[in-house]
């Protein structure tokens, strides 16, 4: 029922970002990571059974290429665009698949929660918001936590008014930061996010550095042999059981302030 809805939504797509060139890992979205399956195979196969049209978009750097290989073995559309103004990326290519509402996913996010996405997809279906996340603790959107539990949802003309108003390198590189930034300007709005983590400031499932990389490998794969389609309460539960992880985790997060 939840996805034929979603069907019917012509103007609603995924645009899952995603490249090579990252600075504090390079490659760690192709690298095997369990199963010998990438983190990108492992999204791509995921954000597929929403059954929402989707696009990757890459750079059009040539080690990207890899990337567009990837996506054409899950057969998913590519839209390569420029590689540090990632919000231009986004705006040029949404209308090319006739995409007006956007839900923007992060290739870096191992963890994202499948149920967190069909909520932010009804919820975006019935809402006038220009943009539409998670919400945490202290008014703190998701993106800006380091959870990598969750996605955001954003109209396209929010994207183009964002750039037309904002030259700021920052905002450019980073897809919604000017329009949750400022309210006064646009209609943004907010779901609360799953009690369990509302208020933790001790888990980090996103993945930017190689200790990121090794410590979500082994959670994911200790979770996976026991159930498949884990979703957060049983993260949650499994690092309470694993308190060493949990450490490990707060010595990264001092490191990647956000």
């Amino acid at each position: 029922m939840l996805n034929t809805r979603f069907k019917l939504m012509s103007d609603l797509g995924i645009i899952l970002q995603a490249r090579t060139g990252s600075t504090r890992m390079p490659e760690k979205v192709i690298l095997p990571f369990y199963q010998e399956q990438s983190i990108l195979d492992l999204l791509l196969e995921k954000v597929k059974k929403l059954h929402v049209p989707m696009v990757l978009a890459t750079t059009v750097n040539p080690s990207d290429d890899r990337i567009c290989r990837i996506a054409r073995k899950h057969n998913v559309p590519v839209f390569r665009g420029s590689e540090n103004d990632v919000l231009d990326r986004f705006i040029q290519a949404s209308p090319q698949f006739g995409f007006n509402k956007i839900i923007r996913v992060c290739a870096d996010n191992p963890f994202l929660d499948f149920s967190g996405m069909q909520t932010l997809i009804s919820e975006f279906e019935l809402s006038k918001a220009d943009y539409l996340s998670f919400q945490l603790a202290g008014t703190k959107p998701s993106i800006l936590t380091h959870f990598g539990f969750w996605t955001e949802a954003v109209r396209l003309e929010a994207l183009e008014k964002a750039s037309q108003l904002s030259s700021e390198k920052i905002y450019h590189e980073h897809v919604t930061n000017f329009i949750y930034s400022h309210p006064e300007l646009f209609n943004v709005q907010f779901i609360q996010a799953d009690p369990l983590v509302f208020s933790r400031t001790d888990i980090r499932m996103t993945l930017d550095t190689p200790e990121d990389f090794e410590i979500q490998q082994h959670i994911f794969a200790s979770i996976s042999a026991k159930n498949p389609n884990f979703g957060i309460p049983e993260i949650v539960s499994w690092l309470d059981r694993h308190p060493e992880f949990l450490e490990r985790m707060k010595k990264e997060i001092l490191k990647n302030q956000k």
